[in-house]
């Protein structure tokens, strides 16, 4: 013990020390940096010309396939959308994860509380609205002009259903000054333009 108590006092020992810290440190850091670096160029498109392989299958409506399982928009409290369009209150769900289409109050691609803009004040709504056949050219300008800021979410994105859920979220688009949405009352869009800034 009282060798070691010694050894630590000289000087030589205590500079060894702090070299061995000092070159951990560094190389830790520079590992750091080079997994950054990696990461971020991983990320960033190689070409501006590159044209993202986007993989959506877009429904055709009234398809024959018959769908035994349904994906849905799951986090609705009161209603959900499925991935055939259809939109039904949560005790309407049946165990396949499909709409009841037999519910009252089930309806397909329905664009109520929608704006002529595609943006509307209901995710569920915004979501069957999106999913109509005929908002398919609409989908594939956006795709197509893309922002490179938006290619990492979209590149993921397999089919209309997600596609759907995807640009029904809100973004960036939706927001101002980063804390305010332009228009609260109709903050879920599919469409190509943001919300209308509502005046304040």
């Amino acid at each position: 013990m009282m060798v070691l108590r010694r050894l630590l006092r000289k000087r030589w020992v205590l500079g060894v020390v702090f070299g061995l810290s000092l070159i951990y440190f560094l190389t830790s850091t520079l590992k750091q940096e080079e997994r950054t670096i990696r990461d971020r160029t991983l990320l960033e498109v190689r070409d501006s010309d590159h044209r993202i392989p986007w993989k959506v299958r877009f429904n055709l409506g009234n398809s024959s396939r018959q769908i035994t399982q349904c994906r849905n928009s799951i986090q609705g409290k009161a209603l959900l959308t499925d991935e055939l369009g259809y939109v039904c209150e949560r005790k309407d769900l049946l165990v396949n994860g499909c709409c009841n289409v037999n519910a009252p109050s089930t309806r397909q691609y329905i664009c109520k509380s929608c704006l002529a803009n595609g943006c509307c004040s209901i995710y569920e709504y915004c979501v069957s609205c999106c999913l109509q056949p005929d908002k398919q050219p609409l989908l594939e300008r956006f795709l197509n002009r893309a922002a490179e800021g938006f290619q990492n979410l979209f590149t993921a994105v397999e089919d209309h259903f997600e596609l759907c859920l995807a640009k029904c979220r809100t973004s960036s688009q939706s927001v101002q000054h980063e804390n305010t949405y332009r228009n609260p009352q109709a903050k879920y869009c599919y469409g190509e333009s943001p919300p209308e800034l509502l005046p304040v």
